[in-house]
């Protein structure tokens, strides 16, 4: 659940790529990469001229660099990549086994690369359990808000309801088996995969997992995925589990 690319490093909120992004955006007093993306919003949208939103609302016009606009909502276009909490306080890694079970089992918060390769960052972001998710130093930075399920509610609605808007938010390539989509939407939503309790990396390539911030039970969460159809799918989680995050500006 492959173009040749430029990748340009900023130090900000963003990790914007392509030379001809406008490189303006708000920064990171940690001066840590918060965001990351592959691709701009331009090329990442198919057959734009033929493309219309299903509401009379915009999709993908903002002035707010990192960002896109569909309906009444402000999303940013790339997944959470940061290794600190808003107070400044680190988040702990884990590479092992080992390491992602101990903190899935003592409800922890702890954070990975998927296959616990940086170069994975690049383009996913990075894998968080919901015990980070949920921690009360706050995961999302200043100026943004971790998206609850009430969000994704409101964006697959606005994109047709569940069996019409996964291809609008899939990005346009990366995709097994050729199960791109046409990133109408300009949620450029990659296929990061994810990790499960006990370690394992699974489906990259194949399945885009998100946290939402709404609890289910003492021991699930509730997320949010795309994989090899048009569909957005809903489903609880183990809180252990290591998801992407996408955070909302509110």
């Amino acid at each position: 659940m492959r173009k040749g690319k430029t990748y340009i490093a900023l130090t900000g909120v963003f990790v914007l790529l392509f030379s001809y992004v406008n490189m303006s955006a708000d920064t990171d007093l940690s001066g840590e990469s918060i965001f990351d993306q592959t691709t701009s919003n331009s090329t990442q949208t198919k057959s734009k001229s033929t493309q219309k939103s299903s509401k009379s609302e915009p999709v993908n016009k903002t002035k707010d660099v990192g960002t896109v606009r569909i309906g009444k909502q402000t999303w940013a276009i790339a997944n959470l990549n940061v290794t600190t909490f808003r107070n400044g306080d680190s988040i702990p890694e884990a590479k092992t086994s080992k390491e992602w079970v101990t903190a899935g089992e003592s409800g922890k918060p702890a954070w990975c690369y998927y296959n616990n390769d940086p170069a994975n960052g690049l383009k996913y972001g990075k894998l968080y359990n919901w015990y980070a998710v949920n921690d009360p130093r706050g995961l999302s930075p200043a100026g943004w808000t971790l998206s609850g399920a009430d969000d994704w509610a409101i964006l697959i609605n606005f994109l047709g309801g569940q069996g019409a808007a996964g291809g609008k938010m899939k990005s346009i390539s990366g995709w097994s088996e050729d199960n791109n989509g046409t990133n109408e939407a300009g949620f450029i939503g990659f296929p990061g995969g994810y990790r499960v309790e006990n370690g394992t990396f699974l489906n990259i390539g194949s399945i885009g997992i998100w946290w939402s911030s709404t609890e289910n039970n003492a021991h699930t969460a509730i997320d949010h995925y795309l994989a090899q159809s048009n569909s957005a799918g809903r489903s609880n989680s183990p809180k252990q589990r290591g998801e992407a995050i996408r955070c909302i500006r509110k």
